[in-house]
């Protein structure tokens, strides 16, 4: 731990002068951690108008505090720049509180059945043809391992109404037999671009459907009214303040979001800074001029402009998807070399090279190039999915084309998950200022991720993956996104896991030991990956991410220290409490809030 800073007391020199440094807030008897250079940690802090103004000893603070000065004594506790999470759906996860949840649970098919039975039953409201969405269905940890749905499963509930199952990962949805019949999915249905029909044998429709197919249901379900929206909101900002996020980047967003957003920021209730990502879809026929004109359109009518200490919204992203995801039974992440096959049994499975490399590019080497010189040329930055090491290798091409046309300019682009990177790839991160945009809870064993059910990788991208640790090793500015709510939303056992890069709690008995070889993160470098980084990436930097006197006073208080407990500890981290522009929004109440003398200053 770097040493404590001891600091003089601010210079005063006239009582007028003196009155206008006095602080709304002063913080007091704290282990701050401040995020900076140099690791400096401090004892006492004070703002105004938002604004950092002091960061130092204890003394120093004295001559900040007035009358009306608000003291918090934080006796001993640690104070941290507050979360930045740099890839999240906070509108979705919102919206997902308010519907059928599977909780990501482990479910037999039977129970499957049984949960989705007793929302229908529960809905009296509903009427035979209204559709049923259910979500946070974990697709990998049906019981018995190994169990595969179809819509069989869903047509032994007991309705007519159509049904859509959501999978926590977002690129799988499966719907019953009426639902297959209105969105008018038969065997002679051909794949649409970028997506897949998963058919039986005979080429019938299993009623799973991958990335864009999900699309021919998801375009038939009505869209939540704007009172659904509004409640969405509010019920994500609430979970995000209570985990200590005070900016966010929702990494795919709509008019109804943003329209939403806008109303909430209007009504001084927004309680992060909000950006977010335009959608560049890879329609057949793609234009990347219209596309990044739609980009334009929405960033004019709902960018606020430069940041200040109030949160505000932002909209300088577009995010294109490149590819899906690795793991099975999807398998529609790119991979530079073909996923394994099993030549064996279940029982004694013999993984050989196959011949399967996922699904076709979503946008062809040529229209990304492109896309990326274009969005540079408008000021606008790429955050590209991209979670197998083909679609990476093609992300990071098309950023080396477009750092050779513009050169110099600050432009900050990222690649999202990474979780199959090509070790030739790991040091082009660093050297074309590519952001890898990582879910930490992600760099363990699990159900979904371990050496029994993995075999599909093969043993070199086995040992490779989640590669946060080397990409640091190379030079890279790590940035993390919870990708919330794929997972339910726990910053804290995501740094756990960052550094540990272990099982938490009862999955720790089931699967235990590390993730690969890759050496994960230390602390410092998480706390940076979820703070100052993450600010780089969102173009704020300057303001947020460290808390240095100039900067606004967005800061979580914590309950422990994270650099004197084990590790293994960090996961159980609360947050006390949350201030965004210097205004608290979150508070658990155990902090003692007191004026000038009873701070004993």
């Amino acid at each position: 731990m770097v040493a404590l800073l001891i600091s003089a007391c601010l210079a005063i020199g006239s009582s007028a002068e003196a009155k206008d440094r006095r602080a709304d807030t002063v913080f007091v008897n704290g282990t701050i951690y401040t995020g900076d250079a140099n690791g400096t940690v401090a004892e006492a802090l004070a703002l105004r108008g938002g604004v950092i103004t002091y960061v130092g000893a204890n003394v120093g603070a004295k001559t900040a505090i007035g009358r009306k000065t608000l003291v918090i004594d934080l006796k001993g506790r640690m104070v941290m720049a507050g979360l930045i999470d740099g890839h999240m759906h906070p509108q979705s996860g919102g919206l997902r509180m308010l519907d059928c949840n599977l909780n990501y649970e482990a479910l037999t098919v039977a129970q499957f059945q049984a949960r989705i039975q007793a929302c229908v039953d529960a809905d009296t409201k509903a009427g035979p043809d209204d559709w049923l969405n259910v979500i946070n269905w974990f697709e990998q940890n049906m019981q018995p391992a190994g169990t595969v749905l179809d819509h069989t499963a869903l047509d032994g509930v007991r309705t007519t109404r159509p049904i859509r199952v959501h999978s926590s990962y977002g690129h799988t949805d499966l719907v019953n037999a009426r639902a297959l019949s209105l969105a008018h999915i038969t065997r002679d249905t051909p794949d649409p671009k970028d997506g897949v029909i998963v058919r039986f044998a005979d080429g019938s429709p299993t009623g799973l459907l991958e990335d864009a197919a999900k699309d021919l249901v998801t375009n038939l379900m009505p869209q939540p009214s704007l009172e659904k929206n509004y409640q969405a909101t509010q019920k994500a900002l609430a979970v995000m303040r209570a985990q200590g996020i005070t900016t966010f980047l929702d990494a795919y967003t709509d008019i109804d979001t943003l329209t939403t957003y806008r109303k909430v920021q209007a009504e001084g209730s927004l309680t992060a800074r909000a950006h977010f990502a335009v959608l560049i879809d890879s329609v057949p026929n793609y234009d990347p001029d219209s596309a990044i004109a739609e980009v334009l359109r929405e960033k004019a009518q709902f960018d606020q402009g430069p940041l200040s200490p109030a949160p505000s919204m932002q909209l300088r992203t577009a995010k294109l998807f490149l590819d899906g995801v690795y793991g099975a039974p999807s398998l529609t992440g790119i991979m530079i070399d073909p996923y394994f096959e099993n030549r064996g049994t279940a029982e004694k499975p013999d993984w050989r090279p196959g011949t399967n490399h996922g699904v076709r590019p979503y946008f062809t080497q040529e229209q990304l190039d492109t896309t990326l010189i274009k969005l540079a040329a408008a000021g606008l930055d790429a955050h590209m999915h991209a979670d197998s090491d083909g679609a990476v290798r093609e992300a990071l091409n098309a950023i080396e084309a477009m750092r050779k046309v513009h050169p110099g300019e600050d432009i900050r682009p990222a690649v999202a998950h990474d979780e199959i990177v090509a070790p030739e790839d790991f040091h082009r991160f660093a050297e074309l200022h590519a952001l890898p945009v990582l879910s930490f809870q992600w760099e363990k064993p699990a159900v979904d991720l371990n050496a029994a059910n993995s075999g599909y990788l093969g043993p070199i991208r086995w040992a490779l993956m989640e590669p946060a640790g080397f990409l640091k090793l190379y030079g890279a500015r790590i940035v993390f996104g919870s990708d919330w709510p794929v997972d339910p939303l726990d910053e804290w056992l995501a740094m756990q896991v960052a550094v540990t890069r272990s099982a938490v709690g009862e999955d720790a008995q089931k699967y235990p030991g590390r993730l690969g070889i890759d050496p994960g993160l230390s602390v410092a470098d998480a706390i940076r990956a979820m703070t100052l980084d993450a600010a780089y990436s969102l173009h704020q930097d300057t303001v947020t991410g460290s808390l240095e006197a100039g900067k606004y006073a967005d800061l979580i208080v914590l309950d422990r220290n994270l650099f004197q407990v084990p590790a293994t500890d960090i996961a159980g981290t609360r947050v006390l409490m949350t201030m965004v522009g210097g205004k608290i929004v979150y508070s658990d109440g155990s902090l003692t809030v007191s004026a000038r003398k009873k701070a004993g200053l």
